[in-house]
């Protein structure tokens, strides 16, 4: 039996809670397999891109994976600190950073679609 695109959704959103790292569509995939033998790549990406798109899930660009919304942040835009060395990724608010990035982007016209930001050092932890 199909499952809704909401149940979906929120299969996938328990699986990336349920993380300590953020997670590649395939390892989603392969966590969900488990219950649901035929469920294919295709089904978990629309989901992790309305996820995203709703602001409940965010995509690590570079890592080519997700994690779950932790901020209450609205419509502000997400900072992802990532850790080089456990993996841990916090999320802060960066509603500070827009006006310096729309500012910057103005004098070449570039119109912005999204803004992805992404921090790579050390967390406290790994940092001492």
């Amino acid at each position: 039996m199909r499952k809704q695109a909401a149940t979906r959704q929120s299969d996938i959103l328990t699986v990336l809670r349920g993380s300590d790292a953020p997670m590649t569509a395939y390892q989603i995939l392969e966590t969900l397999q488990s219950e649901e033998p035929d469920l294919a790549p295709p089904t978990v990406y629309r989901a992790l891109s309305a996820l995203t798109t709703q602001g409940r899930a965010h995509k690590l660009e570079s890592l080519k994976a997700f994690v779950p919304c932790r901020c209450d942040h609205g419509a502000s835009l997400p900072v992802l600190a990532v850790c080089g060395t456990c993996g841990v990724v916090e999320e802060h608010d960066g509603s500070a950073l827009m006006p310096g990035l729309t500012d910057l982007m103005r004098p070449s016209g570039f119109q912005t679609d999204r803004t992805i930001v992404e921090v790579h050092g050390n967390c406290t932890d790994c940092a001492h």
